[in-house]
């Protein structure tokens, strides 16, 4: 008996338990509460990119050398990579919204600490429990809204997560520009106990939430499945042609996977799952070496570099942050629209030609310069007398920003968690690549300071030629998924199809269309006693239209 069996019972018990609170089943309110976990990665972000070149947290940090700074940024991505990891242990066995919960707790812990840090070692370890909370976020959010949302709307609904981490960066930004004039270091830890307030609202939120159907039916709970997707689809009707579409589909899914619940990280690797792994694995690794939290986590540093210093380099930064947000709606219509391999490959194109040009003008314009703002990270400058240049490099951030924010931004998070094709791999798969993202988003934060230091405008020549790279990785090894059923995923990994045809490519063994099934699909519902507890059809169930 695997430890998920033994887990098994406690785990229904739990579930019943949060089961006994009103549930909402509006789609849209759902997974915004889960895409709080989203917010809190982007409110990390803010909270400290702000403070790295304020007086008020060098001095009472004895102004950490880049190396120091870059372990104090990375340690929140740190705690992610491990988060990400453990939460398949908590995921699986007690459900989703269970690690929600552990997401919320972490976060908490972890603000709580930072907000009271004394020395340098104190403010690392905070970070750290906060981003192992922010793993289990990342890695669950974006399949729990995966597993909910209609086929339709899955593209919309997925690029909610990303949405919510631009919002979180945004709103953050702003607090902490407004806090960072208080005198004294009530500035910064005022700035960092206000991210327990997110924590709070998620943890709440999960009580009022429903459990992922497609969770459910792993575990047997097959009425409970049913009512949900009949609640988030056609407001309870279980006869409606699409929530018995979508059951249907469900159950023909988990049925034919008999190892479903043995599926381990080892399985990921196996010759039938190998190409997807890897390419799911990049997917992640490449969003993080497009160089986008270079700008992130240091665009102080960035701005620094263009010349501009003070309040003028915070509210240029602040309209970066606010592009990142404003660009990140679009791509939930364009992913349904165009697909996801367009967006991927335009988006890699343009931010490799404002890599370079960033790159270009810094090489050109910037002079050496002496040690500034308390560290020894920034090593070149572009002279005030030279606004022309200085405005050209901001011009191609603002550029790389929206060409992230329509495309590596907001498309990887759904691509993600849908490319594997069925429901045995999928978590494990989303935790394991989503652990490659933060491992890699560990090593850029750690490594940027050191590399603005030593090769200065180099840095983003190396990010320019990722982005070429990740270009050529997409166009001949990533499928298209826009559309299609998560059984026709799997067969086009089964039958080897290349992936630039995938788009166009039809089934060689059929499924039925939609409408086929509307006329001869005969639902059989589940009898009762496979019911996992006896109040599957709650009165006290909330729907909000």
């Amino acid at each position: 008996m695997g430890y998920e069996d033994k887990l098994l019972g406690p785990a229904l018990k739990f579930r019943n338990f949060l089961d006994k609170f009103p549930n909402i089943h509006n789609v849209y309110i759902v997974v915004g509460i889960s895409c709080i976990s989203g917010m809190m990665f982007g409110i990390d972000i803010s909270s400290m990119s702000l403070f790295i070149g304020d007086d008020k947290y060098l001095d009472y940090f004895n102004s950490p050398d880049s190396t120091l700074q870059g372990f104090i940024t990375a340690s929140m991505s740190l705690g992610s990579f491990f988060g990400a990891l453990f939460s398949a242990f908590i995921s699986e066995p007690f459900g989703r919204r269970m690690s929600l919960m552990f997401c919320a707790f972490f976060w908490c812990v972890g603000a709580a600490i930072q907000s009271s840090s004394q020395n340098v070692p104190q403010l690392i370890i905070g970070r750290f429990i906060s981003g192992f909370g922010v793993g289990f976020g990342s890695s669950v959010a974006p399949v729990y809204g995966t597993e909910l949302a209609p086929r339709k709307i899955r593209g919309l609904i997925g690029g909610l997560f990303q949405l919510s981490v631009t919002l979180g960066i945004l709103v953050m930004f702003y607090v902490c520009y407004a806090l960072h004039f208080i005198n004294g270091v009530a500035s910064f830890r005022l700035s960092w106990g206000l991210q327990i307030v997110p924590g709070l609202l998620l943890f709440i939120g999960c009580f009022f939430i429903p459990e992922s159907p497609r969770w459910l039916a792993k575990q047997g709970c097959w009425e409970e499945a049913e009512y949900i997707v009949a609640m988030i689809q056609a407001k309870g009707n279980r006869e409606d042609p699409d929530v018995m579409i979508e059951i249907t589909e469900i159950k023909d899914q988990i049925l034919t996977e008999e190892n479903i619940k043995a599926f381990t990280y080892a399985d990921l690797f196996k010759r039938k799952y190998l190409l997807r792994t890897v390419t799911a694995t990049f997917a992640q690794i490449w969003q993080q070496l497009t160089g986008m939290n270079t700008l992130m986590y240091y665009i102080v540093y960035v701005f620094d570099m263009a010349g501009y210093q003070g309040d003028a380099n915070l509210i240029a930064s602040s309209i970066q942050y606010v592009l990142f947000f404003v660009m990140t709606a679009p791509s939930l219509y364009l992913m349904d629209k165009l697909g996801r391999r367009p967006i991927l490959l335009s988006g890699a194109a343009f931010m490799m030609i404002w890599q370079f040009a960033v790159g270009g003008l810094l090489s050109t314009y910037a002079e050496p310069t002496d040690d500034v703002g308390g560290n020894d990270t920034v090593k070149l400058r572009i002279p005030s007398d030279n606004s022309t240049a200085a405005k050209g490099v901001i011009a191609c951030c603002y550029l790389f920003v929206v060409s992230f924010a329509y495309s590596w931004g907001v498309c990887i998070w759904m691509y993600c968690a849908e490319v594997w094709g069925d429901s045995a791999s999928r978590q494990r798969g989303a935790c394991f690549t989503t652990s490659a993202n933060w491992i890699f988003n560990f090593a850029i934060a750690m490594f940027t300071p050191s590399a603005f230091k030593n090769i200065t405008w180099k840095t983003y020549m190396i990010f320019a030629t990722f982005c070429g790279c990740m270009f050529l990785h997409v166009f001949f090894f990533f499928p298209e998924t826009k559309g299609k059923r998560l059984e026709e995923i799997g067969q086009m990994w089964d039958e080897g199809i290349p992936a630039w045809r995938t788009a166009t490519w039809e089934p060689s063994i059929p499924f039925l269309s939609d409408n086929d099934l509307r006329e001869k699909l005969e639902v059989k519902h589940v009898e009762d006693s496979n019911s996992c507890n006896s109040d599957a059809d709650k009165p006290d169930a909330v729907h909000i239209a």
